[in-house]
């Protein structure tokens, strides 16, 4: 087997950019992509042009899923201005929120659309303090206007209070001693035969709702709230209660808020909410085919089972995780962006004397970039493809489409962790100054990670039902076993489904080895390869959305960087699982051989592309500008501290 590495190479440039002195960016004028030993390349607009529609699509599709967003962001509100305290960024967040709603022609329309919706939280995550307004916006959206117009319309509910924003929506679900167990939950919302309608309470402290937006930064308040429906004392189960929390004047009576302390890199007015003895009209219960109460307080519901009625009720936490992962994928990008940027820019010594190197000169150094990349470029295809999957589901595969949601959920989050870390980590201690736009991307994208459902619970869930419930489908690597090129991305893909297989096969002997000690000691002895089993499931599917990337490139440059980037993927991603491979006879020594020689090649290969590379997640030049590590003039700090106050 043959290690090949074609270089796309492109005029020659100087060896240092200057920074713009016209406002416009320097990678837009054909500024240095990357300076290697053997000389300067510049950036090609056409390949990230290209790069750029394969990750957002073309035309009107284009423009209503990504093209709103980003001019708004564009605007001079969202210019990056640090320094913030962290109750201005919490205030703030309820004025761009504002902006988000005159900005849509429909804010029903905006909630009933997932992928307008998950794309809004991919580019306001971008922005200084867009933590918050992703925070502030799927709630209101998602969780709050979403679930109203998700179950049954009554006519005595006015939503144009929420759509046009004289009232903000929240969600109170998750309670102090119930998270990620909120079917337990302890809120009650009693039925009363004489009003009609039901008194909400919350009986003792471990009820209170845990963090929710309730307080009255922003304006009045209005809440779904998650309660146990109590019909003559019998438990119905968990419904959602509309539920007024606050007017002009201030808190409703009954109402308790609470603030929490503010939280590092999304700022809210977090806080714990309690209701003593609230009454609520009839038109309070958001009843749909899961339950729906009758005049003679009787409930019908297609539902059998209570948890099945509170998971109908929060279905809008699908969308959420969409939501959360979206935000996770757009701080990525941002984070290689800059990064690479400020390795163009940061010069170093050189092997001569007096001579002077991009810091991206050093493999040590672009080799944690690219690799940045090439996942940044995986995470944006796998969220393309569950939020078409989710846009497009049927009731018959609800249940797979929501799973896969959850996967991928999880899995971008935990890359957009470790890409956010190492970002910071490659711009030095220029990347702790918040000035320099990175250090409130790592703290923001903690929450994503616990945020609709905490990543290790609902990878366990999946990794259940992969295991008990799924059928596999996972197809046999192309050609005999053994044989085939790592530059083939097809047989990548298949050794990628078989190592998936393989921890699939040890979970489920795990679990027939030894069926003593109950259900729990069971699943312990085979979650460790459930997860891997999961993980694994996970990077199979971004690899696939990948490679149909590549095959839909046109122009012949950006296709061959993106097999090149595809392919640096994939060999990261078969690292960890050479040895089960090789084991197993489905790749030889000669392969394992191979591998660490065919990355470096493909390092060599993309290194003088990185530039064109970030180029594609287009970035508006009025973010990057704002940013001094990004755009070569922020090396010294002092020019900046007070800019744009």
């Amino acid at each position: 087997m043959t290690v090949l590495a074609t270089h796309v190479g492109g005029p020659a440039a100087p060896d240092r950019a200057s920074p713009p002195t016209d406002g416009s960016r320097s990678h837009r004028a054909g500024a240095v992509d990357h300076v290697t030993a053997a000389g300067p390349a510049a950036t090609d607009p056409q390949s990230a042009r290209e790069l750029a529609r394969l990750l957002f699509g073309s035309g009107d599709e284009r423009e209503k899923n990504h093209g709103i967003w980003r001019r708004l962001i564009s605007r001079q509100t969202f210019r990056h201005r640090p320094g913030r305290s962290a109750a201005e960024q919490a205030a703030q967040a309820y004025t761009w929120l504002r902006l988000v709603n005159d900005t849509v022609e429909n804010a029903e329309s905006l909630a009933r659309d997932p992928s307008v919706l998950a794309n809004l939280h991919e580019w306001a995550a971008i922005v200084d303090g867009g933590g918050s307004l992703c925070t502030v916006a799927s709630i209101h959206y998602n969780l709050f206007l979403g679930s109203l117009l998700d179950h049954d319309p009554d006519e005595r509910r006015d939503l144009s209070e929420f759509t046009s924003m004289r009232r903000i929506g929240t969600f109170l679900c998750t309670e102090v001693d119930h998270g990620n167990d909120s079917a337990s939950l302890e809120t009650t919302a009693e039925f009363d035969r004489e009003s009609g309608g039901f008194i909400l309470h919350t009986p003792h402290p471990g009820a209170q709702k845990f963090m929710p937006n309730t307080s009255t930064t922003g304006g009045p308040k209005t809440a779904t709230v998650a309660a146990r429906l109590l019909v003559d004392g019998e438990d119905q189960g968990v419904f959602l209660f509309l539920t007024p929390l606050s007017d002009e004047r201030g808190l409703l009576p009954g109402v308790e808020v609470r603030e929490l302390p503010f939280r590092a890199g999304a700022p809210v007015d977090h806080c714990l909410t309690a209701f003593h003895h609230v009454r609520l009209p009839r038109e309070a219960l958001l009843a749909a085919e899961h339950g729906r109460l009758g005049h003679d307080a009787t409930l019908t519901s297609t539902f059998g089972s209570r948890r099945k009625r509170f998971l109908h009720s929060i279905g809008r936490v699908t969308v959420g995780k969409l939501c959360m992962s979206g935000a996770a994928v757009g701080a990525s990008r941002a984070a290689v962006n800059i990064a690479v940027r400020y390795g163009q820019h940061r010069h170093v010594t050189g092997p001569k004397a007096g001579e002077r190197i991009p810091v991206n000169t050093h493999r040590t150094h672009h080799s944690r970039l690219l690799r940045s990349t090439a996942t940044a470029y995986a995470m944006t295809f796998l969220h393309r493809s569950v939020l078409s999957g989710w846009a497009r589901h049927t009731a018959e595969n609800q249940a797979e489409a929501e799973r896969q949601v959850a996967i991928a959920k999880g899995w971008i989050t935990w890359q957009a962790r470790a890409i956010a870390a190492e970002c910071r980590e490659r711009c030095g201690a220029q990347g702790l100054f918040a000035v320099n736009g990175l250090s409130d991307y790592a703290p923001y994208i903690e929450g994503t990670v616990t945020a609709e459902g905490d990543n290790l619970v609902i990878w366990t869930k999946a990794a259940a039902e992969l295991l008990l419930g799924h059928q596999d489908t996972t197809p046999a690597p192309s050609g005999a076993a053994g044989t085939g090129e790592l530059t083939d991305l097809s047989f990548l893909r298949a050794l990628l489904a078989r190592a998936e297989a393989i921890w699939k096969t040890r979970a489920k002997a795990a679990l027939r080895r030894d069926r003593t000690g109950g259900s729990v000691a069971r699943w312990n002895k085979a979650s460790s390869a459930a997860l891997e089993m999961v993980s694994v499931h996970a990077a199979l599917r971004a690899a696939e959305a990948f490679i149909e990337a590549v095959e839909q490139a046109a122009g012949p440059r950006a296709r061959h960087l993106l097999q090149q980037l595809c392919t640096l993927f994939l060999l990261d991603q078969l690292g960890a699982h050479t040895g089960d491979l090789l084991a197993a006879g489905h790749i030889s020594a000669d392969h394992i051989r191979e591998l660490p020689l065919l990355t470096d090649s493909l390092l060599d290969d993309l290194a003088p592309h990185m530039t064109t590379l970030v180029d594609g997640f287009d970035l508006p030049d009025q973010f990057l500008d704002a940013i001094p590590i990004a755009n070569g003039a922020g090396i010294d700090l002092a020019a900046y501290a007070h800019r744009g106050e």
